[in-house]
């Protein structure tokens, strides 16, 4: 693992696979945040404190919660590829140059997603940048299977 550290293309991945896990993390008090300041929550126990009509109010789903939920789900559908093929890519040797670009395309991406996607920017943005981390990753799998094709 000392080895692997002393590599630029494995640091650099460490790095942005790092970032957008540190994101991804920040959905989570992000939710939080919108079921408190909505009033929106999902389980009994959530509103243990409130009784009978007034627990009723809260036990209820808001667009603003669902909306953060889905980037989130959007994150853990895009990010958990970004690893395992990244990863695989950064020990396949690439150029230092060509992994930056990759990760940092893909990092950007999906960091412009969840604003875009929380702030409902006007689409294209969401999906264009859904849509550039997809093809980042895709082309990092390009890559790695015409290096180390093997049936």
């Amino acid at each position: 693992m000392a080895q692997l550290m002393e590599d630029d293309v494995f640091k650099a991945f460490t790095t942005y696979a790092a970032i957008v896990t540190l994101k991804m993390i920040l959905m989570g008090p992000v939710t939080v945040y919108f079921r408190l300041t909505r009033g929106s929550f999902t389980n009994e126990e959530d509103v243990a404190w409130k009784s009978g009509e007034e627990k009723k109010k809260f036990l209820k789903s808001h667009p603003d919660v669902e909306r953060v939920r889905r980037c989130h789900l959007n994150d853990l559908e895009n990010i958990v590829p970004f690893f395992f093929i990244g990863l695989l890519y950064a020990l396949s040797g690439p150029e230092l140059s060509s992994a930056l670009l990759h990760f940092r395309i893909f990092t950007g991406a999906r960091i412009f997603h969840s604003f875009a996607y929380i702030l409902v920017l006007p689409q294209p943005s969401r999906g264009l940048s859904y849509f550039l981390g997809m093809l980042v990753t895709f082309s990092m799998a390009y890559s790695l299977l015409s290096k180390v094709f093997f049936l």
